[in-house]
């Protein structure tokens, strides 16, 4: 069957997730839906370090496989199958999902107040944009899955307390750039934090300002930031596209 770009682009996203160091070795899943569909979608094979992921080891989940595919573990992962399905199935513009546990979203996550003030451009970006889902209640099988994607609604990004980050977006592209800026987010947050003085946090009017300004960009910032991974690996992990 012949690769598509779509799993190009997917797998791009997982090798240079795991050079920026924000995966968990083989865990946390990425996924993309096929065009023109909710319910039928790559995700990332059992057991595979997100650096050594090929185009060719994203798992097609489709409705006639699912149930299947649930008996099988060593194959597709229970969790994703349950996290990324329902959310796929529940919320029309997750067309893409990307759930990581990196260092500083886990780390804001774990807070009492995990809101993501916004102290600077890229938090701004973020700013009333990102649900919170706050009742952890395990690993994210069939129950917990089903909360997530209620407490996501009509957000883009869902902080699950105690637990990590997940993005989303209509194109894979979309949601990595979501997560990379995310991480980046919370990095300058908990820095901020670190330094015990007192943050300067924009007002309302600014803050919704510049991320409407982030929403409405007159260039594809996000494509264009993927175009250049893919440039990279291209020269350097050619393999990612096999």
């Amino acid at each position: 069957m012949e690769i598509t770009d779509l799993q190009k682009d997917l797998a791009a996203t997982f090798r240079w997730t795991a050079r920026l160091n924000m995966n968990e070795a083989v865990a946390n899943h990425f996924s993309a839906c096929i065009p023109g569909s909710s319910t039928n979608f790559y995700v990332n094979k059992s057991g595979i370090h997100f650096s050594q992921m090929k185009a060719s080891d994203l798992i097609l989940v489709t409705k006639d496989n699912i149930d299947e595919l649930k008996k099988k573990p060593e194959i597709v992962d229970s969790t994703a199958i349950n996290i990324h399905g329902n959310i796929h199935k529940k919320v029309p513009h997750a067309k893409c999902i990307f759930h990581v546990h990196s260092k500083y979203a886990t780390a804001l996550s774990t807070l009492k107040d995990p809101t993501l003030p916004p102290i600077d451009q890229n938090t701004m970006r973020f700013y009333n944009r990102v649900s919170l889902y706050n009742e952890y209640g395990g690993m994210g099988f069939e129950e917990e899955s089903l909360k997530m994607a209620t407490a996501l609604g009509n957000k883009q990004n869902l902080l699950m307390a105690n637990h990590g980050i997940l993005t989303t977006g209509e194109t894979v592209s979309d949601g990595f750039d979501a997560l990379y800026y995310f991480e980046k987010s919370a990095e300058t947050y908990i820095t901020a934090l670190s330094t015990g003085k007192e943050l300067n946090i924009a007002s309302h009017e600014v803050a919704e300002k510049t991320a409407q300004e982030w929403a409405n960009y007159p260039s594809d910032l996000g494509r264009a930031h993927l175009d250049q991974i893919r440039l990279i690996l291209d020269k350097e992990e050619p393999e990612y596209k096999s």
